[in-house]
């Protein structure tokens, strides 16, 4: 698999760089050469995944920040200021919040529509602006298996990656007559870090570099692209008959 660096380089932004599928892709396109903006909230991972990329000799700009805190939109602007951006990668997102909605803290529902949907916002409204004058460019966006059914328990964020999806599909159909590509790349059980710190059984889950390989490689075949082997579930999820896929789905562990 290769990168166009012309077109999606010579920098990259990855919200959500640090590890799992954003690590994975980071490697990836140090790999072709593409300079890198890496952001995440743990200085600690982030910097280590910035000295390994950096031996393949890229120019590497760590950001450790909380998306999620009032100022980091700014702090991801002014640290990109300036620099030709091809490709936006937003793979932050994970689950932070459980509990039946009703019964829960909604300060903490808050916070997943804000990093699940406000963040991605402001982030494809900065760049995306910067790529359609660019003429050329990116955006990968990193999705979820539980953004096709409602589910019990986490049904925010189930909801916001519903969001998710649509939005890149209207952002794709905007974008792509002034050369930027638009991906939702649909996730199924994966093994990362976050995965394995939600305690899911990581029994037959996908590899993060395969996934982040499926990524980069169909980028320009958007809008949206289930990742391989999570395609069935897709299409089940994806039945007119709401009640029956929401009540065949109810029981069965959270997976993605």
């Amino acid at each position: 698999m290769t990168v166009d660096r012309d077109r999606y380089g010579p920098w990259a932004v990855i919200a959500g760089g640090s590890e799992g599928v954003g690590a994975a892709l980071a490697r990836r396109l140090a790999d072709a050469g593409v300079n890198l903006v890496l952001v995440a909230r743990k200085p600690g991972p982030l910097h280590d995944l910035a000295d390994s990329v950096r031996r393949s000799g890229v120019l590497v700009r760590p950001l450790a920040v909380d998306l999620l805190a009032s100022d980091a939109i700014a702090a991801v602007r002014d640290a990109t200021a300036g620099l030709d951006v091809g490709l936006l990668v937003i793979n932050a997102g994970a689950n932070t919040h459980r509990g039946e909605f009703v019964e829960s803290d909604p300060a903490g529902a808050q916070r997943v529509v804000d990093l699940n949907i406000t963040v991605r916002l402001a982030l494809c409204h900065h760049f995306g602006a910067q790529l359609k004058a660019r003429g050329r460019g990116g955006i990968l966006l990193i999705g979820s298996l539980a953004g096709y059914v409602g589910h019990a328990g986490i049904g925010v964020y189930a909801a916001a990656k519903a969001f998710g999806r649509i939005f890149a599909e209207g952002l794709w159909l905007e974008l792509q007559p002034h050369g930027v590509d638009v991906l939702e790349l649909v996730l199924g059980l994966t093994d990362t870090p976050a995965m394995r710190r939600a305690g899911l059984r990581l029994v037959d889950a996908d590899d993060a570099d395969a996934v982040a390989a499926e990524g980069l490689a169909h980028l320009g075949t958007g809008p949206v692209r289930v990742t391989a082997g999570n395609l069935a579930a897709a299409t089940a999820r994806s039945a007119l008959d709401r009640a029956a896929v929401v009540r065949d789905n109810a029981g069965r562990r959270y997976r993605t």
